[in-house]
């Protein structure tokens, strides 16, 4: 998680309504969209160094519930999925899919992943895949690539270099025989960042992108950076530009949306009840179906050392989230 920022409004709480689960439950199809409802996720103990999969499965008792979707973080050569990622996969009263995070481009540029120069990083990626992990999982390359663009004519790092790098690891995986892996192209999503000139040409090309991505946050303390409800996250847009979601729903209508890390926060030391953002979640979703999924980042301090994103920094910010995460909108059936 590159943090950017984020804000809220302290006003009364929303009344809580959702779409409802059609009869006979949902599930997910061959690309992991659901039928009908929407995929709960977490990436729980962010910046901690604890194990990922200890820290997610107290996440799933703190919240009340499994969180379907296991988010996890890894960087050029690391060999992954790990053993314990592929176990946290196959636990009959708990199950879950992957969503591995890679930065193929770790140590070199995007220019070379797309000119074949890190083909053998992608190809032992492929066969550790292959030879451990039959299920289907979702795969996010380089998530939030606008942080990292360099403009400049021959950086390696433009975002045309971006969107070349993308398709040629997802192309070649594909040509290596790695048929379960769902691809995600996730942004910042950040108005700053929309503004650009070149945010247009991150975008890989339909045929290699199953997902559209969102990592977005919103804080809870008024008057700080980005306060706001969960439909600010969501919303966020160049000066007379498009928000995100209606972007995304506009210039590429046939993928589902995937809030892949999302989160509210404070302040560490400025502690302000979370509530009415979490209380915001279901209203929303209940006017945007074109998202499926929405994964919780959670942590206790960021990147930064300065923002809180815990679902439990105040007893009521958790009772809030304990309700939304009861919801069973999230109920959904991995097939």
């Amino acid at each position: 998680m590159l943090f950017a920022g984020s804000a809220a409004l302290a006003g009364p709480t929303v009344a809580q309504a959702a779409p409802k689960p059609v009869t006979g439950g949902c599930a997910t199809g061959a690309k992991l969209v659901p039928s009908c409802g929407v995929l709960w996720g977490a990436a729980a103990g962010g910046f901690t160094g604890a194990p990922r999969d200890q820290e997610h499965k107290a996440w799933e008792k703190l919240s009340g519930r499994t969180a379907t979707i296991f988010h996890t973080y890894h960087k050029g050569d690391e060999k992954f999925p790990t053993d314990a990622e592929i176990a946290m996969t196959r636990d009959p009263e708990h199950p879950r899919v992957l969503l591995l995070n890679w930065r193929v481009e770790y140590g070199s540029t995007w220019a070379n992943v797309a000119a074949g120069k890190l083909d053998t990083r992608i190809d032992a990626f492929a066969a550790r895949v292959k030879a451990t992990l039959p299920a289907k999982f979702f795969l996010v390359l380089n998530h939030e690539p606008e942080d990292d663009v360099r403009p400049a004519a021959g950086s390696g790092m433009t975002a045309k270099d971006f969107a070349a790098s993308y398709r040629h690891v997802i192309q070649r995986l594909r040509a290596k025989g790695v048929t379960n892996a769902v691809s995600v192209v996730a942004y910042m999503g950040n108005e700053k960042w929309m503004a650009q000139s070149w945010w247009k040409d991150l975008y890989p090309g339909d045929d290699v992108v199953d997902w559209v991505g969102l990592d977005s946050y919103v804080s809870a303390e008024k008057n700080y950076y980005h306060q706001g409800m969960f439909a600010d996250l969501l919303d966020r847009k160049a000066p007379k530009g498009t928000g995100f979601y209606d972007w995304s729903v506009k210039n590429h209508p046939s993928k589902p949306i995937m809030v892949a890390e999302w989160g509210a926060y404070h302040r560490i030391g400025k502690v302000v009840d979370k509530a009415a953002q979490f209380n915001s979640v279901l209203p929303e979703l209940a006017k945007r179906p074109a998202i499926k999924a929405i994964v919780y980042f959670d942590t206790a301090k960021d990147a930064f050392g300065d923002r809180d994103i815990s679902i439990n920094s105040t007893t009521s910010s958790l009772t809030a989230f304990r309700k939304l995460a009861a919801n069973p909108l999230f109920t959904i059936k991995l097939t």
